[in-house]
């Protein structure tokens, strides 16, 4: 695990299974209709149970760069907040990508959260690449705590692939050499 320190909060990278998170919320990297099949989603449902689908349901379609939340059903955590990001190629992916990441950040602030676990979001089947991703949704986190009031305290960077991992550690050391990410 690596952590950058910004002001009293933090960010982690992390290798591991962002449904074993214990953490007020994970983020589930979800489609428009959030019909939660594959990837991270349908791994979210499996653990958590029926009861996340259900909920995801009702609150019916999401658009690009938005999120909602449901209950967590049996996961370790309170929340699920459905992150809707882009798919590589339908045009203004890095400012959709971004829109999502503060969407996220917003509605956590909102329910007052301390602390929640964000996917490499859209980097997975959605085709955004995995290395201008990571670089988007770190510094997007690194300024939003920077620089808004939130209750959050702490945002877990979780992947369950060591190559996205890696990316982010690469991310988190040209932060720390200055460079604009």
């Amino acid at each position: 695990m690596k952590t950058i320190r910004i002001k009293d909060k933090k960010i982690n990278i992390k290798l591991g299974d962002i449904t074993e998170e214990k953490v007020d919320a994970i983020v589930n990297a979800a489609n428009s209709n959030l019909k939660h099949g594959g990837g991270v989603a349908g791994a979210i449902v499996r653990k958590g149970g029926r009861i996340i689908q259900e909920e995801s349901d009702k609150i019916g379609y999401v658009p690009v760069g938005k999120a909602v939340i449901t209950v967590a059903g049996k996961l370790t955590c309170r929340y699920v907040i459905h992150a809707v990001g882009p798919v590589w190629g339908e045009g203004e992916e890095e400012k959709k990508l971004k829109n999502t990441v503060l969407s996220v950040l917003k509605l956590a602030t909102e329910r007052g959260l301390k602390n929640i676990s964000i996917p490499a979001i859209s980097t997975g089947i959605f085709g955004f690449p995995k290395e201008k991703g990571t670089k988007i949704i770190l510094d997007t986190v690194q300024n939003f705590l920077g620089n808004e009031e939130t209750t959050l305290s702490e945002v877990n960077l979780v992947n369950i692939d060591e190559e996205t991992y890696n990316f982010y550690i690469k991310a988190c050391e040209e932060l720390k050499k200055g460079e604009k990410l």
